[in-house]
């Protein structure tokens, strides 16, 4: 049974070579039943109806009910932008004009905001395949939503002010634990903390700042007798082990993760680890075949089979072909059958025929600011990117351009296998690749950008 087996992995037990699958199927549920994103975000029936269908789809070891990072930063009164096919996405933060914390009074409860509709999802899927399926509720991890309140500025306070951004983040601990009280007593059977943000900022700063108020959500999940997932996004390879001292029974990596080196770490705790099929090169754009040889890839180079589940690298996109994740499944659950398949198969790049044009960056007169972004939409690191030269260009207008590149774009991925970048989001100025999975503060963004223009005109620094 499926939920027996992925239980078995994060309880960290001999599976004998067997593999879960858990399709992270959020908005894409929406897809195969003709919803959009929105729809099935903010109705329960209709979420209930797309939910049956990955389940009949994909045979799902374990799920999630939604995958929406935004639930809470709603609820605390941050403004959401809609879209139909992504979750919202925070543009309105509550404390991005003046530093604050919400009060007691701001904590969750069963009842508030769109927290109803996942209930009820949570509690029929729980009843009609809760037996076999191992049923995830997400929730946004504490240094994430203490970006949706705070803003880009944030990661300013983590420098200047270290002490309001670890109480903010400890605040947001609380709320998750209470999140996680809410989802277990309605019968999820494994909170996923996901926090694509904990790949922005280093080390050495996780370690001071929030380790303290990530480990006491695990360790709370743990006291409730649940299972927990640390779910990072982004090129989040130096923070493995800093993620695995927090105490989380396992850990999701997305593409920008070398999974077999992350697994050697990871095993070091006897932590499970999730991930990490491509989303878009792979899943959005690719066939059946590149879908099976890109699972069974994945599984090739891993030595260790035990403490493993096998999964998208994040929320799926929702225009993913509804036959590659079947795929996807067959590989996981059939993997002799779907080497049969693929044993002649040589995958071909489905970008080769795109002619991409790199500019000629030293005729620009000003700096040329290019952000190469998974999908500023959905990835909350790549929209607090895209936000750090959005926020500071009325002041810097006049001596940079941007623009914006998204990895679920044909020719945006070549573009940016023409450029090299191996780890998104990325930003360049001038080619030249700056900030890569790490977002800048104003004053230090705004420094570079004039330093650089200086350069570019024979001025010196100034």
């Amino acid at each position: 049974m499926g939920k027996e087996l992925l239980l078995k992995v994060l309880n960290h037990e001999d599976t004998g070579g067997q593999i879960p699958w858990v399709p992270f199927s959020g908005v894409h549920a929406g897809k195969l039943k003709g919803y959009t994103g929105k729809e099935i975000l903010t109705d329960a029936d209709k979420l209930v109806e797309s939910l049956r269908e990955v389940h009949r789809l994909y045979e799902p070891d374990g799920m999630p009910i939604v995958f929406d990072l935004q639930i809470e930063a709603e609820i605390l009164g941050c403004h959401l932008l809609w879209a139909d096919y992504n979750p919202p996405s925070v543009n309105g933060n509550l404390f991005d004009k003046e530093k604050g914390i919400p009060g007691e009074d701001m904590f969750p409860t069963a009842e508030s905001g769109r927290i109803p509709i996942v209930l009820e999802a949570l509690k029929t899927m729980k009843r009609e395949v809760g037996e076999s399926t191992a049923l995830y509720a997400l929730i946004c991890g504490p240094l994430t939503l203490a970006s949706h309140l705070r803003g880009s500025d944030f990661f300013k306070d983590t420098r200047k002010d270290p002490d309001y951004a670890a109480a903010l983040t400890s605040y947001c601990a609380e709320y998750a634990r209470r999140m996680a009280d809410i989802y277990l007593a309605a019968g999820a059977d494994i909170i996923a903390v996901v926090d694509p943000l904990v790949s922005q900022v280093s080390p050495r700063v996780f370690g001071k700042l929030f380790h303290d108020p990530f480990q006491s959500v695990f360790d709370h999940i743990r006291e409730c007798g649940a299972k927990s997932s640390f779910f990072v996004c982004g090129n989040a390879s130096y923070q493995i082990e800093e993620m695995c001292k927090t105490g989380p029974d396992g850990i999701s990596v997305d593409e920008n993760v070398d999974m077999a080196a992350a697994k050697k770490i990871t095993d070091q705790y006897n932590i499970a680890i999730g991930g990490n099929i491509p989303l878009t090169t792979t899943m959005l754009f690719g066939t059946q075949q590149d879908n099976m040889k890109g699972v069974l890839d994945l599984l090739g180079t891993l030595d260790n089979k035990n403490n493993l589940i096998i999964s998208p690298g994040c929320d799926m996109p929702y225009d993913v072909p509804p036959e590659n994740a079947v795929a996807c499944a067959m590989a996981v659950h059939r993997p002799q059958e779907a080497e049969a398949m693929v044993a002649n198969y040589s995958a071909g790049s489905a970008f080769d025929d795109i002619d991409i044009t790199i500019p000629d960056y030293a005729s620009m007169d000003k700096v040329y600011i290019e952000l190469f972004t998974l999908d500023p939409d959905q990835c909350a690191a790549c929209t607090y990117m895209v936000k750090s030269v959005t926020d500071i260009y009325d002041e810097i207008r006049d001596i940079a351009d941007y623009i914006v590149y998204r990895y679920n774009v044909r020719e945006d991925i070549a573009r940016t296998a023409k450029m090299g970048l191996k780890n998104l989001p990325t930003m360049c100025m001038d080619g030249e690749s700056v900030y890569v999975s790490v977002i800048p503060d104003r004053d230090t963004l705004i420094a570079e950008i004039h330093r650089r223009y200086a350069q570019k005109h024979g001025e010196t620094d100034s």
